[in-house]
């Protein structure tokens, strides 16, 4: 009988000792958190809102109930939702949950994904990275141990592998740098952009380098790339956002989170000015959200993981399709 693409596209993406790896990381996560008393939540999936961020593309659904029609989102993180718990007083809380997120590719990237989001109230960025650091001694150590965890700032990594200052742009000389390095895309790509000609050199010159065999946290980012992270007090040209790197990859993003809803509202509109100018699909502002703020968020520290991601790296696969039950080509 002769095998065709059907009886193929059937079976699981990803073999049962991933699953099982799966598992075991799931179950170590909770036990951490639990340790600390941390509490798991679960918000909704779909909402009647979702991020501003330009660079995040969204899927839209339609709910159908007899008179009741509206338009909802898949989530792209449940950052929003989980804040309104904080603001009414849950205390530290973590989620595991999927989130979507349209028109990525590429093999570290699946539409659907699962991520680890936890905030720490009372916790300022320093202290929740160290808590990171000791999650993924806590992921690493019963497999493979990483070399302790490394921490540079953004203007000192950048300068390290580009030359350029990343908190006072000139176009002249990073479209000259550019050239040198035969970037000449980023030119029309990023036109006079700062915070896109950042996002364009870091992804080209610097992350491939980063966290050979460790973790590594990059700290102090631009303000421009402040998303939804506080401006440091002492000095406002950086915002207090950490993001973390094992060998090239991208893992995870966290904030010293932003409390003001005044300047919060504020940069929501700025993002949907930004989107509109980029003829991209309009996203709301979440009024419930910017309320929950207004009503008080407690000070606190919060950042998102992508575990697929840290399952690939962990098990040392070449692609996420590789710790999927089921990837985007095989649903």
């Amino acid at each position: 009988m002769q095998t065709s693409a059907v009886d193929i596209a059937w079976r699981p993406t990803c073999d049962f000792a991933a699953l099982q790896l799966r598992a075991k990381l799931l179950a170590a996560t909770r036990e951490f958190f639990a340790f600390r008393s941390v509490l798991e939540v679960e918000t909704p999936l779909l909402a009647p809102t979702t991020g501003t961020d330009p660079q995040l593309a969204f899927f839209e659904t339609h709910y159908d109930c007899g008179l009741e029609q509206r338009t909802l989102y898949l989530q792209t993180s449940p950052e929003f939702a989980m804040k309104r718990l904080l603001a009414a007083g849950s205390g530290s809380i973590y989620q595991i949950g999927k989130a979507f997120r349209n028109g990525e590719v590429g093999r570290f990237h699946n539409p659907e994904f699962t991520l680890l989001e936890w905030y720490r109230v009372g916790f300022d960025l320093p202290q929740l990275m160290v808590e990171v650091a000791q999650l993924f001694d806590c992921w690493f150590a019963p497999y493979r141990p990483l070399l302790p965890t490394q921490t540079i700032s953004y203007s000192e990594v950048f300068k390290r592998h580009t030359g350029l200052d990343a908190l006072c742009f000139d176009f002249e000389t990073y479209a000259a740098y550019a050239v040198a390095q035969q970037l000449a895309d980023a030119v029309r790509l990023c036109g006079h952009e700062h915070s896109v000609w950042l996002d364009f050199l870091f992804s080209h010159q610097v992350q491939p380098h980063l966290g050979s065999k460790h973790l590594e946290m990059v700290y102090a980012y631009p303000a421009c790339q402040a998303s939804l992270a506080r401006l440091n007090p002492q000095d406002a040209r950086v915002a207090e956002r950490v993001e973390l790197f094992l060998q090239g990859v991208e893992l995870g993003n966290g904030f010293f989170e932003l409390t003001d809803a005044q300047e919060q509202e504020q940069r929501f509109e700025n993002e949907q000015q930004l989107r509109q100018q980029k003829n991209l699909p309009s996203a709301t502002k979440d009024l419930k959200f910017l309320a929950a703020l207004q009503s008080g968020l407690p000070s606190c520290a919060g950042i998102a993981i992508g575990l697929d991601r840290v399952l690939m790296l962990l098990s040392e696969n070449k692609s996420i399709d590789d710790v999927l039950s089921f990837s985007q080509n095989r649903i």
